[in-house]
Formats: structure tokens, C-alpha cells, sequence
């Protein structure tokens, strides 16, 4: 006796899934997701705290050290500048590199496998949190001019005093993301990014050969005219040419390469 197997035809309607007008995931949703991705977590949480905590104390200690004159909102702002310059990077580092540590970026390329369109949603929700930082820092600097009742202490105060300010918060944490997007490893990401600068500057210190070409190739020469704007020196359009060139070298190609990385890594 022989057993007759049934087509498929006879079985019934194959079984699939169309997706086709499934609409996509808006890019608003998708920069939600990445801003929860921080304060969500643990170590999220204990970054945004250290950034807001060392803030302020940096600007307490400045507030008790500093002479009565010397309490002006512009020295506040420049003090703010240099512990959030540190902290911020990380963050945008932990935006990128945290998908491959911990093994969500499967399930996140899988619900949204445009990987740009991710990217770009990290980009985004790290100028936000660069941004709020920025904020917290003006408030805790107008509250301690108050405090510090220094004449004249919001005096020659100018919109490119701001636009500086946060001009070098969205660098710093721009850089941290592209140094993420290129290692896509925790630890090696957040050693390159305090030792290689770091490096650059010695070398070109010590070299006297290469001092000239300092402000035009080392980022943290070229951002230290920033610093003094908070003082209420300008920037001159050379000045200008030679922040434009070191972000290039060390923020926008390294950013374009780790995209490039992103784009072409292997998900496990």
C-alpha cells in the first residue's frame, strides 16, 4: 500500500507575513528610544548625575577660591567648561558602544535596519543631551554670579559668549560619539579619546619643529582661544580656520569613518 502525499496546493494557502504597509518608525520615536537608552540604565543614570554634581562643585569651589570681582558669570561658564568637557564625550561614546557590549544591536537593527537612519538618531539625542547640559551649566553659572555679587558680573555678556559655549559642548560630545562609532568597544573608546589627544598635544609641545603647525593640527590648541572668550577676548578669523581644520581631523573624518564601520559591521 502506498501513502498519496497532498500538494501543497491541496494543504491549503502557504503561510506568510506581508509587511509591506507596515509604516516605518518615525525618526522621532527613534531619537526617544536613544535618550531612554541612557537614563535608563544604571551607569546612564550615574553619568548625568556626575555631570550635573561636578558641575556644580567645580563652580562652588571657584566661588569660595575666587576674589569678589573675579566671581562674573563668564569666569563661571569658562570654570563649567572643562569637567563637562570631560564627562560629555563618555556619554556619547556609551550612546554608540553599549549596543555592541551588551548585544542590543541586533534586536535594534532588526526593528529599524536602516543603520544611517540610527546613526543619525544618536547623533541627535547626544546634541540633546549636550544641549541640556549646556543649559544646567548657564543656570548654576547665573545662580552663583548672584550669589557672588561681583559689579558688573553680567556685564559684556554677548550671544557669541553662548554660542561658544555650546559650540564646544556639542564638539566634545561629538567627538566621544565618533570615537564610539569607530571602536564600538567601551573601554578601548574611552582610552583613545583621553590618551590620544593628550599625545598629540605632548608631540607637538616638545617638537619645536611642529609648534607652528600646532593650531592647525591639535584640537586642544586650537580650542584654546574658546576658553579665554569666556573672558570676553574675540576670536579672530584665523583662529576660526584653525578650529574649523582640527575639527575636521579629529571630529568629522573620524566621525564619516566609524559611520562607515557602522554600516559595514558584522551584528552579533
Amino acid at each position: 500500500m502506498s501513502t498519496t502525499t497532498p500538494s501543497s496546493s491541496a494543504a491549503g494557502p502557504s503561510m506568510t507575513l506581508d509587511v509591506s504597509g507596515t509604516p516605518k518608525v518615525p525618526f522621532t520615536r527613534l531619537v526617544g528610544v536613544e535618550l531612554r537608552k541612557i537614563y535608563d540604565t544604571r551607569a546612564g543614570r550615574w553619568l548625568l548625575g556626575a555631570i550635573v554634581l561636578i558641575t556644580a562643585a567645580i563652580m562652588t569651589i571657584f566661588f569660595f577660591a575666587a576674589d569678589g570681582p573675579d566671581r562674573t558669570f563668564g569666569n563661571f561658564i569658562g570654570i563649567s567648561a572643562t569637567p563637562q568637557g570631560f564627562l560629555l564625550p563618555v556619554l556619547g561614546i556609551l550612546l554608540v558602544t553599549s549596543e555592541w557590549s551588551q548585544r542590543t544591536a541586533m534586536v535594534t537593527f532588526s526593528l529599524e535596519p536602516a543603520r544611517t537612519k540610527v546613526i543619525a538618531a544618536k547623533t541627535v539625542a547626544a546634541l540633546i543631551f549636550g544641549l541640556a547640559a549646556f543649559v544646567a551649566a548657564l543656570v548654576v553659572a547665573a545662580v552663583c554670579t548672584v550669589l557672588g555679587g561681583a559689579e558688573g558680573g553680567f556685564d559684556d555678556l554677548e550671544t557669541k559668549l553662548f554660542a561658544l559655549f555650546l559650540a564646544l559642548q556639542l564638539l566634545t560630545i561629538l567627538q566621544g560619539l565618533a570615537y564610539g562609532l569607530i571602536l564600538l568597544n567601551t573601554p578601548a573608546a574611552i582610552v583613545t579619546f583621553f590618551v590620544l589627544p593628550i599625545a598629540s598635544s605632548i608631540v607637538f609641545s616638545l617638537v619645536s619643529a611642529l609648534r607652528d603647525l600646532a593650531p592647525w593640527l591639535d584640537l586642544g590648541t586650537a580650542q584654546e582661544p574658546l576658553f579665554s572668550s569666556f573672558g570676553g577676548a574675540g576670536l579672530t578669523g584665523e583662529q576660526y580656520a584653525q578650529l574649523g581644520t582640527t575639527t575636521l581631523i579629529w571630529i568629522v573624518v573620524p566621525f564619516v569613518l566609524g559611520w562607515i564601520r557602522v554600516l559595514r559591521a558584522e551584528v552579533k
